[in-house]
């Protein structure tokens, strides 16, 4: 084998709970899952990016490579309410250390879904699944000059690095839409100010990036201050491309991440933010990242993001504007 060649992993097999007594509508999500086959169009297509690469480029803790079998085994059983057709692609996986290989696999199955006007769902991986997710949509064509990056996460991930890794992927989208001459508009809710070096933060002034910072996003009056400003950056948007990072939420809720946060914003408050990022109808394409399971307790951490991706799906019934 070529060690330097992406490759697919083994497909997951979808099982879980079957309420065989239960009268009523009781479909779970292992029982609507379908492979993704040449006529599927529509729904939300299941991607894993089984990658974590660019953590170990980054000095973190690997172990995210695993993150995609462990939320789809965490979603298998959750209860269908409401989802639209689901879709399973399988995963992209990195042999060796070759990160952009895997990257492009992943762009080129995002802009397929995007080219089916199926809503691509990335589960990673380490966060270097960003970049790409975002190089699928612009594959995909659907990369306008109004696209809203809105980022939950404890990090900026705005680091200058000779290698691309798990700090760098919006850097890397704002290199990209700098030579191009389009705008870079990026949001990120949930920056810790013990987790982001001073010249994370001048750079982020510089580019213009609004932030909210954790410590402030723990109440209502900070959820309600947050999600005026969402607003305004929605209207203003044509697209949106949607990534968790689950890194964003206390360790308490999300021990199985690579850098669980001391602080961390709850996970009630992130999911009014996803909430209202979805009732825009104008997402096409969302991520979730950092799930590690070796790191995680009790599969806490794999519930949480499967509580998201269904969320997402769940969002993805909103008609665009």
């Amino acid at each position: 084998m070529n060690n330097n060649i992406p490759t697919t992993a083994s497909a997951f097999v979808w099982t879980g709970r079957v309420d065989t007594e239960e009268t009523g509508p009781s479909p779970r999500w292992h029982q609507r899952v379908q492979p993704l086959g040449p006529g599927a169009r529509g729904g939300v297509t299941l991607m894993g990016f089984a990658v974590d690469e660019g953590v170990r480029r980054n000095g973190g803790r690997p172990g995210a490579a695993q993150g995609p079998q462990a939320l789809r085994t965490a979603l298998a059983s959750l209860p269908v309410l409401g989802e639209p057709a689901l879709f399973d692609a399988g995963d992209v996986v990195c042999e060796a250390d070759a990160l952009e290989s895997a990257q492009a696999q992943l762009a080129t199955r995002v802009a397929d879904a995007v080219a089916r006007g199926s809503l691509p769902l990335v589960l990673g991986g380490g966060h270097e699944v960003a970049w790409g997710t975002f190089q699928g949509i612009v594959q995909g064509g659907q990369a306008p000059a109004r696209l809203l990056i809105v980022n939950l996460d404890a990090h900026f991930d705005l680091r200058v690095a000779a290698q691309g890794n798990s700090g760098t992927p919006f850097r890397q989208m704002q290199q990209w839409c700098e030579a191009r001459g389009l705008p870079f508009t990026y949001r990120v809710f949930g920056i810790s100010r013990f987790a982001n070096t001073q010249a994370l933060f001048e750079r982020a002034d510089a580019l213009g990036v609004g932030y909210w910072l954790d410590e402030v996003l723990q109440d209502s009056a900070g959820l309600q201050a947050a999600q005026q400003a969402l607003a305004q950056d929605l209207a203003a948007c044509d697209a949106v491309y949607l990534t968790v990072c689950l890194d964003v939420l206390p360790g308490g809720q999300a021990p199985g991440v690579s850098a669980p946060a001391a602080l961390g914003v709850p996970l009630w408050l992130a999911e009014a933010l996803i909430d209202q990022v979805l009732a825009s109808g104008r997402v096409i394409a969302a991520d979730i990242a950092e799930l590690n399971p070796a790191m995680d307790r009790d599969g806490l951490t794999a519930r949480v993001a499967a509580r998201v991706a269904a969320r997402i799906a769940r969002g993805a019934t909103a008609q665009r504007p």
